[in-house]
């Protein structure tokens, strides 16, 4: 018997504030992986995916107004075999022709579960502006299963919109999830969530432009007087000043409001200076290519992708530490198909797979036993720290805690106010 369900009465979808809208401005022109690299040359220049410089919300701090319940939603998994999916563009592996996702065609063959695979994440903001009316009033999005970063998976786990998911049916994903990413605040346990990829944000450098010297901390990037004018920092919040914080001592996981001030200073006398060239999105690629830029805060999927083809790009992992954040796969509230979304989730937490998608996509891959299988498919991949940390890099990886709503709108003031945004 088809189950119908009373539909709360309409609430109407808060508006994104200046900041959020600014930010997502920013985002959808400069923001990660906003023009690939990938993208560039294989897709004629299409947008590719990209963060939003929002920023996490803790979950005391948010209202749970529009909450659902969404452990009783039903699941239509038995008798329907099939999955919305969507998730960012450039983010799943495609064939030599360009017209098929392998990995993906695999899963369809061996479940029977007939996957439509939407690349509609463009910005982790405008993304949520599409969804946020019906998650608040209980209704179906019409997406099963959904890619975005830890920052919103917060807020969105925070406000009751996202399913629970059924650890039983995620054998693989509970056993081979790497150590470094089982944990989150946000998500404590993995309840609703697990992670997609891996975003570090490093140091990288073109050799030829810095005359052969290694560049391997922020203080250099900030303070050595030959890399004056060539130097790039992101325009991701979080991966900016977080690195800062690292280079002065202070954990980002515990930043406080006198510490991030205090990281600002540090980076308005770089721009003060002119020491600072720009703050970028994922368009520094090109200038540290050709050299404009002698160095730079870099993503780690980006430098991989550039060092296949230039021998003058280098990395370098500060001492300090450096920032790391998650895409995560998630279930929204009222998905007819959870149960679905989970076979898929765990399907790319067996070894094989994720090998094919870490060597594609190049990002830090959070599947454990991977190392054996992507070897066979690519041994110098297989030995990038990037894209497998070893245990020594995992324990340098840091993240920015969760912010309250008034800190959310403080700190990505202050930063747009740094970077001119």
């Amino acid at each position: 018997m088809e189950h119908h369900e009373q539909l709360a009465p309409p609430v109407p979808a808060a508006p994104l504030s200046a900041d959020e809208l600014r930010a997502m401005r920013r985002s959808l022109t400069t923001g990660r992986l906003a023009m690939t690299r990938r993208s560039l040359l294989r897709a004629g220049g299409a947008l590719a995916a990209v963060v939003g410089g929002g920023a996490a919300l803790s979950a005391c701090g948010i209202a749970p107004a529009g909450r659902t319940d969404a452990a009783l939603t039903v699941d239509h998994s038995p008798e329907e075999k099939r999955l919305n999916f969507s998730n960012w563009t450039e983010y799943l592996d495609v064939s030599d022709d360009g017209k098929r996702h392998p990995t993906l065609d695999a899963f369809q063959r061996r479940t029977g579960i007939a996957v439509t695979y939407t690349e509609d994440v463009n910005d982790n903001d405008e993304f949520f502006g599409k969804i946020q009316a019906q998650l608040a009033n209980g209704q179906d999005t019409g997406r099963d299963l959904i890619v975005l970063t830890d920052w919103m998976c917060a807020r969105m786990i925070s406000l009751g919109w996202i399913q629970p998911l059924d650890a039983e049916r995620l054998p693989h994903a509970r056993a081979n999830l790497s150590a470094q990413f089982r944990d989150p605040a946000w998500d404590p346990g993995r309840k609703h969530s697990y992670v997609w990829q891996g975003i570090p944000a490093i140091i990288a450098y073109n050799v030829k432009a810095t005359g052969g010297r290694t560049v391997d901390s922020i203080s250099q990037l900030l303070e050595d007087p030959r890399l004056k004018g060539r130097v790039g920092f992101l325009s991701e919040m979080r991966d900016t000043v977080g690195l800062t914080l690292l280079d002065m001592g202070q954990r980002p996981e515990d930043v406080t409001a006198d510490a991030y001030d205090a990281a600002l200073a540090r980076l308005q006398k770089g721009v003060d200076s002119q020491q600072i060239r720009r703050f970028t999105g994922n368009d520094y690629t090109g200038d540290l290519d050709k050299g404009d830029l002698a160095a730079c805060v870099a993503w780690a999927g980006d430098v991989v992708q550039l060092q296949s083809d230039n021998p003058d790009i280098r990395y370098a992992v500060p001492k300090a530490g450096y920032m790391t954040s998650t895409d995560n796969l998630m279930v929204p509230s009222k998905a007819r198909h959870k149960g679905n979304a989970e076979r898929l989730i765990d399907y790319y937490y067996e070894p094989k797979v994720a090998a094919r998608l870490a060597a594609y996509i190049n990002y830090a891959c959070p599947v454990d036993g991977v190392r054996e299988e992507l070897a066979k498919i690519d041994r110098t991949l297989a030995e990038n720290p990037l894209i497998l940390p070893d245990e020594e890099m995992a324990a340098r990886s840091h993240s920015f805690r969760a912010l309250t709503p008034r800190e959310n709108r403080v700190f990505n003031q202050k930063f747009a106010d740094l970077t001119g945004a």
